[in-house]
């Protein structure tokens, strides 16, 4: 069988019904679907005939033990395609019943390649990863727009769309992943995350801003995190030195929903904006993490940040390899945006040819032995 899970809204739905457009089709978000195989979950599989997609399984997280005995009786496999988007509840069932018999796959909003058009590579490491042709989407465009289909496929206004999602995910997925009593609380709480993306995450200080207690802010982050909003970009275990920071990072998968969340309600407002850096390298993260999901494959994504302030800002493990990434919002490729890939790149051993700086211009070469790749090319 296979699940399909994701963010709310990220064309769950519309994908598995068009690759699998014989298979009947029920919702679990309907009142009535989802009563019936919560009272009686043995009738509610007993009158499906043949295969089916069932929609939001996570309204009913039981059923799938009941899913398992029909799988275990009749192994054909496709019999059973299963979509949700609140990992929380499915993965945690389906670590338990499933386990042998579920192909899993994460579907993100869409990446600049789908939205493009083009195809989407399989991710390798730099400076290949970093290679798809631009057909003429502004950086600053991009950025403020965001990726979910919604948006594009609709041509709604992100300033539009987006509060009606923020509203819609916190009333309905929060309330339901976790006991959360006030749900204005957690919407400040979301707007004080967006203002930390691309930061270490410093649970101390977000409780505080917060005004709630620290194991409270740990609960909402895991929320957040396993609810597709976020994701957090873990520190590189090895440590060629003993003053590596082993913080996380916080990022936003969506970059759309990020500005919506600081109050860009322009494009044109990001070139001047504070946290332009940390959009641009939000935007380059989410991008190579769906390069590496939309393939089913884990990402093997780090940060690398010592106590002194050295940093690089993503390492790709491959093969036992490390391949370091700079990510840099300016157009113009300065000396001063290398320093760090070399710096760590004596400490490391490795060669400057693993290395790649991503900028937020359109040209790319090779200087000093590393690739520079332009923002589209992610």
């Amino acid at each position: 069988m296979v699940t399909l899970t994701g963010p709310r809204q990220s064309g769950k739905t519309t994908l598995v019904r068009a690759a699998f457009p014989s298979h009947r089709y029920l919702s679990l978000e309907l009142i009535d679907q989802r009563r019936f195989a919560q009272e009686d979950p043995r009738g509610f599989l007993t009158q499906l005939d043949g295969p089916v997609i069932l929609d939001e399984i996570q309204h009913v997280p039981d059923l799938l033990s009941y899913i398992q005995a029909a799988v275990d009786q009749d192994p054909t496999p496709g019999r059973f395609v299963l979509t949700g988007s609140q990992n929380f509840l499915l993965m945690a069932k389906a670590g338990q019943t499933l386990a042998g018999r579920c192909g899993i796959l994460n579907l993100l909003p869409f990446s600049r390649a789908e939205l493009e058009d083009q195809p989407q590579p399989e991710p390798s490491v730099p400076p290949e990863l970093f290679g798809n042709p631009h057909t003429g989407l502004g950086l600053w465009t991009t950025l403020h727009t965001g990726f979910y289909p919604r948006i594009h496929d609709q041509g709604i206004p992100p300033a539009v769309w987006l509060p009606d999602y923020v509203q819609t995910y916190i009333e309905r997925d929060v309330r339901s992943l976790s006991n959360i009593g006030d749900l204005n609380l957690f919407g400040r709480f979301l707007a004080l995350c967006a203002g930390r993306a691309a930061q270490l995450l410093n649970y101390s200080s977000l409780a505080s801003d917060a005004g709630i207690a620290v194991d409270t802010a740990r609960r909402w982050i895991s929320v957040l995190n396993t609810s597709f909003i976020i994701f957090l970009l873990p520190p590189h275990h090895r440590n060629f030195n003993k003053r590596v920071i082993k913080t996380p990072k916080l990022y936003f998968y969506d970059t759309g929903l990020l500005c919506h969340l600081l109050g860009i309600r322009d494009a044109a407002q990001i070139p001047a904006h504070p946290l332009r850096g940390a959009l641009f390298e939000n935007h380059v993260m989410a991008e190579t993490a769906k390069a590496f999901r939309h393939h089913r494959r884990i990402p093997t994504l780090y940060f690398w940040r010592d106590r002194t302030g050295h940093e690089v800002d993503l390492v790709i493990e491959e093969a036992g390899q490390l391949f370091p990434v700079e990510i840099k919002s300016g157009q113009t490729v300065t000396t001063d945006m290398l320093a760090g890939l070399r710096w760590w790149c004596d400490l490391s051993g490795r060669a400057l040819e693993t290395a790649t700086l991503v900028h937020g211009g359109a040209d790319s070469y090779t200087r000093g032995g590393v690739a520079v790749r332009p923002w589209f090319g992610v």
